[in-house]
């Protein structure tokens, strides 16, 4: 069922539609998904020309073309599209996975004139793996996003059954040909006869097993979805009669005439065991199959009727389904720690805090080696054992994700905990995430039972981007945000494009200016429209952005909006600047734009605009209270990324500071514990609630990239933040409530 389809951030205007097609994935294209039924449930809006058709050469599905003009435009298209996948090749059931590939087709046109299809060319590709067992039967919804350069959302869902072809005929040519008189017929040829009468039977059995699972299956999932829309189906008439099958005709034999149903033979249906079914006769076995056909039918058109009266419904309650399952679904790629705040940062031999003697003797173990160095190899540890794992085979799979999970970013997840105001005594840190997201379950649940009865709630998410960036750079990560909460307003931040260079204050007052400009057109719009009840104020920044997001929060523009501060997520940042970069490559880099074009930034950076450390811009900036309003902080670091140190991204201490007993290694200890300080601190607005602190360590996979300059300076994973979003997305969908 495709509903809707919606543009997130198509670049080109023009007509668009979409091909589908289905085949098998062991790679037979002879026998491909058949377009067979086609129900419009509502006449197409304005900014169609033409009309959906099949075609008859390759077997695919096309909708009708749609013109795309703006972002976030929608396109209802409200359609059924039935696909039947014929099975003469297997014995039985289904034993290979079916291919569901939807393609982007584009036309760069903007006219009115007809048969824009004729000319349509495919932009882009989206495919999803449907495995064996989930062809039995299947209710899920399934977004369509297609790629990073043709970012959309189709809002589709799959319903899939075992069907009774009518065409189907039983080889009677076995059986009647083992009947005869074996007068004549050499052993070996009358052991072949009946071995393929045995597979022939065999064949049916599987046959009759897989409907009877299939029936169950549909007759659950209908009981569910009803349940779940409040409609009910009536099945009491068929749920009483569908075991009464007749399995002789009667008046055949006095036995037929007594015992002619499943029931009268008190036969159990034990799918687990099939011993039943092989005790059956030929024929009560050729009846049993064409009775289940019948009911599968019945059933199916049953809930397509369902369906279309309540098609939005269903698409809401399969999402709400598919938003809640994404943790589980994607936790292969996804390592979960927790680790308590130290009390303080101490320049003592070590950079741990003086907690329990137990801890201290694991990470002195610890910081004998690189901490980057050692969350890349934790990383490519779990990267080796996923090709171990078992994969859910009862769902839908993206093959986005799916179709190479070894080239999947791995992202280790760290939970801190504020130990000295901690009050879960639990130890399992999943646990602790599911309790956090099930209080936020409930506040939602409760939120949207009295949304039409309170005030609106304005929520604003600034996206800021690094050195020498563009305003667009982390349209991605918007992407994500806008699909997981579709209400927020986004500001892509342009105050500093092409001034990158320059002072940090400048840089971090623009945007204050920008910020402020861009709330109050917002606030004052919300006003208009009703009563506001409330501000949540985001933000978003990548490399050296992070840097001019908590320059602009220190600006006394934004002092009456500091309370309003919400969810910070941080990729790549560096909030300590390069003190003790161990980049030596990069290092260099940063001393010739020193010495060539005296830039700044780049002074400010390595702390060398002042000749006293704490006269030094990043060194007043860590004494400033630009993190301790955020109530859920989310730092992304990479040990791949050469251009920002790896300690500087997380906001904790390395070995080289932690043995530096001179003024650098002092300085550089009151930065992070005047940082550490804020974060360490209760909500504001709700101290009785514990901040959420998180680090995520993404471990991408660089031998895409292979051997290059990008690679080995360390540019490659820096710019990977940017033009990757399956990392967002793992995030993100993960952790929800933080971005809502």
């Amino acid at each position: 069922y495709i509903h809707r389809f919606h543009n997130l951030d198509l670049f080109q205007q023009g007509w668009y539609q979409m091909k589908i097609t289905m085949r098998w994935e062991d790679g037979d294209d002879e026998i491909r998904g058949i377009p067979s039924r086609v129900v419009q449930y509502e006449a197409p809006e304005s900014g169609y020309n033409g009309v959906w058709r099949i075609d008859d050469q390759d077997n695919s599905f096309l909708t009708q073309p749609f013109r795309i003009k703006y972002a976030r435009q929608d396109i209802r298209l409200c359609m059924m599209v039935s696909f039947t996948l014929p099975l003469p090749r297997y014995e039985g059931t289904a034993t290979s996975a079916a291919i569901l590939k939807f393609e982007l087709m584009y036309t760069p046109c903007m006219d009115d004139s007809a048969n824009k299809h004729l000319d349509a060319l495919p932009a882009a590709i989206h495919e999803f793996r449907i495995p064996p067992k989930a062809l039995t039967g299947l209710h899920s919804y399934c977004p369509v996003h297609f790629d990073t350069l043709h970012a959309v959302l189709v809002d589709v869902s799959v319903h899939v059954s075992i069907l009774k072809s009518a065409a189907y005929r039983r080889p009677s040519s076995l059986s009647s040909g083992v009947s005869k008189n074996v007068t004549g017929i050499s052993a070996p040829s009358f052991k072949k006869a009946l071995g393929l009468l045995a597979t022939a039977d065999k064949k049916m059995v599987s046959f009759v097993k897989g409907l009877l699972g299939a029936r169950d299956n549909l007759l659950e999932e209908m009981k569910r979805l009803s349940e779940a829309v409040g409609q009910s189906i009536d099945l009491s008439d068929f749920v009483s009669e569908m075991n009464n099958v007749p399995l002789a005709v009667a008046g055949s034999s006095g036995q037929g005439k007594e015992q002619n149903s499943l029931e009268k033979l008190n036969i159990t249906l034990d799918l687990a065991n099939d011993d039943w079914l092989h005790e059956l006769s030929k024929d009560h076995l050729s009846r049993l199959f064409n009775s289940l056909g019948t009911q599968l039918h019945y059933l199916w058109n049953t809930f397509l009727g369902f369906h279309r009266d309540n098609n939005t419904k269903i698409l809401e309650y399969l999402r709400d389904i598919w938003t809640r399952d994404r943790r589980a679904e994607w936790s292969i790629w996804m390592v979960y720690s927790k680790v308590e705040m130290p009390h303080h940062f101490i320049n003592s031999g070590m950079s741990d805090i003086i907690n329990h003697s137990a801890h201290k003797r694991a990470s002195s173990v610890l910081k004998l080696t690189d901490p980057a160095q050692l969350a890349a190899n934790r990383a490519e540890l779990h990267r080796r054992s996923i090709a171990q794992m078992r994969i859910n085979n009862r769902s839908i799979q993206d093959m986005h994700i799916l179709g190479d999970p070894m080239r999947v970013p791995i992202i280790i997840v760290e939970r801190v905990l504020n130990a000295p105001r901690r009050t879960l005594s639990d130890n399992s840190y999943l646990r602790h995430v599911d309790m956090l997201n099930l209080n936020n379950d409930e506040t939602e649940k409760t939120k949207a039972t009295n949304s039409k009865h309170s005030a609106r709630e304005l929520k604003i998410v600034v996206f800021v981007h690094g050195f020498q960036g563009h305003h667009l750079d982390l349209r991605l990560v918007r992407n994500q945000w806008l699909m997981i909460d579709p209400k927020i307003e986004f500001l892509m931040s342009e105050a500093n494009e092409e001034k990158t260079h320059g002072d940090f204050r400048e840089m971090g007052q623009r945007l204050a200016e920008e910020v402020v400009s861009f709330l109050k057109r917002k606030k004052d719009k919300y006003a208009r429209h009703g009563h506001l009840k409330s501000i949540k104020l985001s933000f978003v920044g990548h490399s050296i952005g992070n840097v001019i997001i908590r320059t602009a929060i220190a600006d006394s523009l934004m002092e009456p909006y500091r309370k309003l501060l919400h969810t910070y997520l941080s990729l790549s940042g560096p909030h300590l600047g390069y003190l003790y970069s161990t980049n030596s490559l990069f290092n260099s880099g940063l001393w010739l734009l020193k010495k060539l074009k005296s830039t700044q930034v780049i002074h400010q950076l390595t702390l060398t605009d002042d000749p006293d450390l704490r006269h030094t811009f990043f060194y007043k900036l860590c004494k400033q209270k630009t993190l301790e309003n955020f109530k859920n902080i989310i730092l992304l670091s990479s040990p791949q990324d050469g251009y920002v140190p790896y300690h500087s991204a997380r906001i904790e201490s390395c070995q080289p500071a932690s043995f530096d007993s001179t003024k650098r290694g002092i300085a550089f200890l009151e930065m992070l514990n005047n940082c550490m300080d804020q974060i360490r601190g209760p909500a504001p607005e709700a101290p009785h609630q514990q901040r959420v602190f998180m680090r995520c360590d993404v471990n991408f996979d660089t031998t895409v990239h292979g051997r290059n300059l990008n690679s080995f300076i360390g540019r490659a994973a820096h710019i990977e933040f940017l033009e990757s979003d399956i990392f967002a997305r793992f995030i993100m969908w993960s952790f929800q409530d933080l971005f809502r």
